[in-house]
């Protein structure tokens, strides 16, 4: 039974990676959950500090992938009607798969800036700030599913 589940918490780590790239595969809750089915076996023996740290990183990562598209298009100049228009984007570019979730916050920052008065250069801009926030935000669930592997690893070794 051990071997089993911890194939099944490394099926989880994987599709956990694959998550934070796919939209709508939640990728770090995923691999998290990875490290419960593992933390089930008598090979893996996590202290519930650890597991609640992960958890609570989890959460905070989760919430700055919506965030950070909007932080994004704030620091590349973005005014408060391309911040709300990266945001709207966020959640309605869920609906549109990959394509969705890359382009609607661009897409939404920059129809924001523009409804506000800005030029298209400025608008772009702000726009490339929303990308760069998924980005960053892609980044960071990658370094965390990365982090929960080697630990299961080093858990099992």
């Amino acid at each position: 039974m051990t071997v089993f589940l911890l194939i099944i918490a490394f099926l989880l780590m994987l599709i956990g990676i694959i998550g934070c790239i796919v939209p709508g595969l939640p990728g770090a809750p995923i691999a998290y959950a990875g490290l419960w089915v593992a933390q089930a076996t008598d090979r893996v023996d996590f202290s519930w500090q650890f597991l609640l740290v992960w958890g609570i990183v989890v959460v905070v990562i989760s919430v700055l992938d919506y965030v950070v598209p909007a932080w994004g298009t704030k620091h590349y100049g973005g005014t408060k009607w391309g911040v709300w228009g990266s945001t709207i984007g966020v959640f309605v570019g869920l609906f549109f798969g990959a394509a969705g979730v890359i382009l609607g916050p661009l897409v939404g920052a920059i129809l924001g800036e523009l409804i506000s008065g800005k030029r298209m250069s400025d608008a772009v801009k702000a726009g490339w700030g929303s990308f760069v926030g998924i980005l960053f935000g892609t980044i960071l669930k990658l370094i965390a599913c990365g982090l929960m592997i080697v630990a299961l690893i080093q858990a099992i070794w």
